[in-house]
């Protein structure tokens, strides 16, 4: 860790700012749902186990769960997505409203779906899993109407981060991307990126872009060997600066986080945790970064408490939000704190 000292007071009003921001996450939503029950036997009809269900779910997912993070540390997320017009964008309606998130980002289309992944969990495993979803791009009149309607939340909202989530289901489009990025530039609104394969390249001149190790591998069409940090740096620093980013924050799983800025290179390890369950934690780190990305934050100190925020919801089962109370504790610890 380089040299670096926050005091606590800091840290704490660093926490208590977040309740001021207004987050505008642009991104694929989706219903996660979920069945469990208890497996007895096996179908006479095929050699498949039956599940005798007992308790059925229905959560927010993909960019929403970012929303419900962003929400957990005690900002006002706005969604901005496109549903379709059937029983479960009705169902996502009503998640919304029930979780008290806004719904005026939310379009309705008449020629996609709603996006569901159903978990089907007999005897505490996951024994398949059922998706119904479109991955085609919207159609270009949608994303225009999806464009003038962030504009206008834009123009007419106090805005201070944009958050990207990229979840390949055909929503973020190439001209989307530099659209929102041009209008963010023009209100001085930093920019935030989750970012998958598909528009890896698009993403120019935002302000934070923060893959996985994976996505960066398959983004760079690189075997990048983890084990050496700076070979990693070097690849980071050089697409940095073809994208014009300010700043790149790659999540290495249980080898941390590195940042890369023009002012900070630097690689935080991660936090020793019984790790419980690793999914939604990428949500939890670009929702916790996106919030420190607009209060202007140090880039070193960003990537610690994002990387503190990963790790934590790896201690709980299936996706959940981190909790604020229990971050700023764990935060007060870092070793720059003082």
């Amino acid at each position: 860790m380089k040299k670096l000292s926050v005091k606590k007071e800091h840290i704490r009003e660093m926490f208590k700012s977040f309740n001021n921001l207004n987050v505008l996450i642009i991104g694929d939503v989706m219903i996660d749902s979920y069945m469990w029950g208890k497996v007895n036997r096996i179908s006479p009809e095929a050699p498949v186990p039956i599940i005798s269900v007992n308790k059925k779910e229905k959560r927010l997912g993909g960019a929403a769960n970012v929303a419900l993070n962003i929400q957990a540390m005690g900002a006002n997320p706005i969604l901005c997505s496109v549903i379709g017009i059937d029983y479960e964008g009705q169902a996502f309606l009503d998640l919304l409203k029930a979780q008290k998130l806004s719904q005026k980002g939310i379009l309705k289309s008449r020629d996609r779906i709603t996006t569901e992944k159903t978990r089907v969990i007999g005897n505490n495993h996951q024994l398949l899993r059922i998706d119904e979803e479109i991955e085609e791009d919207i159609a270009p009149a949608e994303t225009q109407q999806l464009i003038t309607l962030i504009s206008y939340i834009i123009q007419h909202d106090k805005i201070d981060v944009i958050l990207f989530e990229d979840y390949n289901k055909g929503l973020i489009t190439p001209k989307l991307i530099s659209k929102v990025v041009e209008l963010a530039k023009s209100k001085g609104i930093p920019t935030c990126v989750d970012p998958k394969t598909k528009n890896f390249n698009a993403y120019k001149g935002v302000t934070l872009f923060k893959p996985n190790l994976k996505e960066l591998r398959e983004g760079l069409k690189l075997d990048i060997n983890t084990d050496n940090i700076n070979e990693l740096q070097r690849a980071i620093s050089s697409f940095r600066v073809k994208q014009k980013f300010d700043t790149a924050l790659v999540t290495l799983a249980e080898k941390g986080v590195l940042i890369n800025s023009r002012s900070e290179k630097n690689h935080t390890p991660a936090h020793i945790r019984s790790i419980a369950d690793v999914s939604g934690a990428g949500d939890t780190v670009i929702s916790v970064a996106a919030l420190l990305v607009a209060l202007h934050v140090n880039p070193i100190v960003m990537a610690a408490i994002s990387n503190l925020a990963g790790g934590l919801v790896c201690e709980q089962i299936g996706v959940v939000p981190v909790k604020k109370e229990q971050l700023l504790e764990e935060a007060l610890k870092l070793d720059f704190v003082k």
